[in-house]
């Protein structure tokens, strides 16, 4: 099998794909937020990979191709936000004063957690950035001294539980408004959980995807005073 996947420039984005649209069918069918088709595609690609003896770096000679898409994906998200371009005049103080508080809020956190568990400030600061898109958390995990590799990984676990229960906390803790909704959902799962902001409403995915570019940069300006406390 590794020989096929050498011998093809393709097969991995192939692999990467069917495993989603299986991801995205069992939602469809189950209609659960537990069966997110991200994190039901990246099991699926890890035991295929698994099960066949492929290594990483031959499924991801082909794979890669995708993340190409990752930014133009991402600027996309500014579409909606323009549609909503009068509404963010109107609300700009209370929006910037609540990514920033989401933004605070959550290294906070990730300070008392690491604190109590007695991580090191390598492991730290691996786990600050968790909040925000992957190529601006690998700048500061690298930065700092944390370890790139794993910082993908828990920006991408964030993203996914933020994705699979946007809803439910929404519904939980009565947050209605959907600014409100929008922000919180991409001031705490970036990306992919502003992919689930897009599904409940055009204005959740336009201050979803505006928290994630102004959260990126507060995070970026918070990461020098915060990687000091530990």
């Amino acid at each position: 099998m590794n020989d096929i996947i050498l011998s093809s420039a393709t097969i991995g984005v192939v692999i990467s794909l069917l495993a989603y649209e299986l991801g995205a069918w069992m939602k469809k069918k189950f209609r659960s937020g537990i069966f997110n088709p991200l994190m039901i595609s990246i099991v699926l690609t890890i035991i295929f990979l698994l099960a066949f003896g492929i290594e990483y770096e031959n499924y991801n000679a082909g794979a890669k191709y995708l993340s190409y898409l990752l930014t133009p994906a991402t600027v996309s998200l500014s579409i909606p936000l323009y549609m909503k371009l009068d509404l963010l005049k109107k609300h700009l103080w209370a929006i910037l004063g609540g990514i920033l508080s989401g933004v605070l809020s959550g290294m906070v956190c990730i300070l008392a957690l690491a604190a109590a568990f007695g991580l090191s400030h390598e492991q730290y600061v691996t786990l600050l950035p968790k909040s925000i898109t992957t190529a601006i958390g690998i700048g500061i995990a690298e930065e700092y001294g944390g370890v790139a590799a794993i910082t993908v990984a828990v920006i991408i676990i964030t993203g996914v539980l933020g994705n699979m229960t946007a809803e439910f906390v929404c519904r939980t803790f009565g947050i209605k408004y959907a600014v409100s909704r929008g922000l919180a959902i991409g001031t705490a799962s970036h990306a992919i959980g502003t992919g689930k902001a897009i599904e409940m409403g055009e204005t959740e995915g336009a201050m979803s995807g505006l928290a994630i570019a102004v959260a990126g940069l507060m995070t970026v300006a918070a990461a020098g005073v915060f990687s000091a406390f530990l």
